[in-house]
């Protein structure tokens, strides 16, 4: 499949397939999308990264697009078949950035395979049990059904102002003002729309990612613990403060248990934070500047 220019391939690995994609030259960096998603989330995920200077590894977990779930149904199953591709590729070492429902295969692959990675970049990322509390069964019949994404897609195309508005609304808890101060931010920064409009198609739960998304969310409900104590690499944890998609105690969690984690809070930041926030720039230049730092 073609994403953005992009063309996936599928790596056969020991462990089983996987459906990934290389962009650009330099620093390599895992990017390790959420739930649901798959390789065209990580491509909106990594686009801030300089071509020039970051290599991104897009994929697709298990479940999601063109990489089967097969019998891959556990965290540490996932986290081994990743390491399982970067050996495919001859890539010795790689930072992780993970977003949101990539989280646990992202910490669970620092803890396994340790002298694989150089650092991590966690946002708005699962640390502990979690139970998707966030769809009502109006937003469960735009994402699941046919009709519902077809009418999403037609009002990403027509009225798009009113798209992004429901997208912030659903993902952080804003005031009215709140809301209609970041949908007009947004609507006029063009990178800013066209990731929220880009990213929604990304977010359906059709047949191509109902598998994953099941097991993501089977597989959530029964974390113990990720042992991120034994995260050895160096770690930042981005976070919007309003997230009503993930709590933020999950992020501060993670910051307070990762030795010598960095916390990075976005106020007024909804799950899509690192994307849409007004302090969204600086916030990327943050993450580039550390997975810079911490190449090696």
């Amino acid at each position: 499949m073609a994403t953005n220019e992009l063309i996936a391939a599928i790596a056969q690995t020991p462990l089983g397939p996987i459906e990934y994609a290389v962009a650009g030259e330099g620093i390599a960096v895992l990017v390790i999308h959420g739930s649901p998603g798959g390789i065209d989330a990580a491509e909106l995920m990594g686009r801030f990264l300089p071509k020039a200077q970051f290599k991104a590894i897009l994929v697709s977990r298990p479940g999601y697009l063109g990489t089967v779930l097969g019998d891959r149904y556990t965290i540490d199953q996932q986290a081994d078949l990743l390491a399982a591709l970067l050996d495919e590729l001859g890539i010795a070492k790689t930072a992780v950035y993970t977003w949101s429902g990539g989280g646990p295969a992202g910490y669970r692959l620092a803890v396994r395979h340790p002298a694989k990675i150089m650092s991590i970049v966690a946002f708005a990322a699962v640390s502990q049990a979690y139970h998707d509390t966030n769809l009502t069964s109006a937003s469960r019949l735009m994402f699941t059904t046919s009709a519902g994404r077809w009418l999403m897609r037609v009002l990403a195309a027509h009225q798009p102002k009113q798209y992004i508005a429901g997208a912030l609304s659903s993902e952080g808890d804003l005031s009215k003002e709140q809301l209609a101060e970041q949908v007009a931010a947004v609507f006029a920064d063009d990178t800013k729309r066209r990731f929220v409009l880009d990213l929604g198609p990304t977010a359906e739960q059709g047949k191509e990612r109902r598998d994953g998304y099941d097991n993501d969310l089977a597989q959530f409900g029964s974390i113990d613990s990720l042992e991120l104590e034994r995260i050895t690499a160096p770690t930042l944890i981005v976070q919007g403060t309003v997230d009503s998609d993930l709590p933020p105690e999950q992020s501060y969690f993670a910051a307070a248990t990762i030795p010598g984690a960095e916390l990075l809070k976005l106020e007024e930041g909804t799950h899509l934070a690192l994307y849409t926030n007004a302090d969204a720039d600086a916030a990327q230049q943050r993450v580039i500047e550390f997975l810079s730092a911490h190449a090696s």
